[in-house]
């Protein structure tokens, strides 16, 4: 089994169509996904999968995705989740905003596959270089 199937991904996406397909073409990629359409849902998914790293929409109703976010930053069974903001919006002040909630990186839609892989694979990094310096 390579390390990739091993690896746990939570989609969190209002936009159900782009959450499904961007579940689906991970799991092409061998990871193992879920799904949740609003931030509410995606904190109980975050919960109950017990994701490696979350793709992160950030405009969504109610909760946001920088509420969301925070609220994982804010719990330390999360430290270890890599976080991936994906939104269409890439402006100096949400880029900043992004940095400052605590994600490991950002994504500007529409991202091909390529991008997206790559950046998870860069989140994912960097929470294991940030767990290794804090545990030692």
């Amino acid at each position: 089994m390579d390390q990739t199937s091993q690896l746990r991904i939570l989609v969190i996406d209002d936009n159900a169509e782009a959450a499904d397909i961007s579940g689906e073409l991970l799991e092409m990629h061998g990871y193992q996904t879920a799904v949740a359409y609003s931030g509410l849902t995606g904190l109980e998914a975050a919960r109950t999968f017990q994701p490696h790293a979350i793709l992160l929409d950030l405009g969504m109703p109610g909760m946001d995705g920088y509420q969301v976010a925070s609220a994982l930053r804010a719990v330390p069974d999360f430290d270890e989740v890599a976080l991936v903001a994906f939104t269409a919006w890439g402006d100096v002040v949400t880029r900043q905003r992004v940095i400052d909630t605590g994600f490991d990186d950002h994504i500007i839609k529409p991202a091909n596959l390529e991008r997206i892989l790559s950046a998870l694979r860069n989140a994912l990094h960097k929470r294991e270089q940030l767990h290794a310096v804090s545990a030692s």
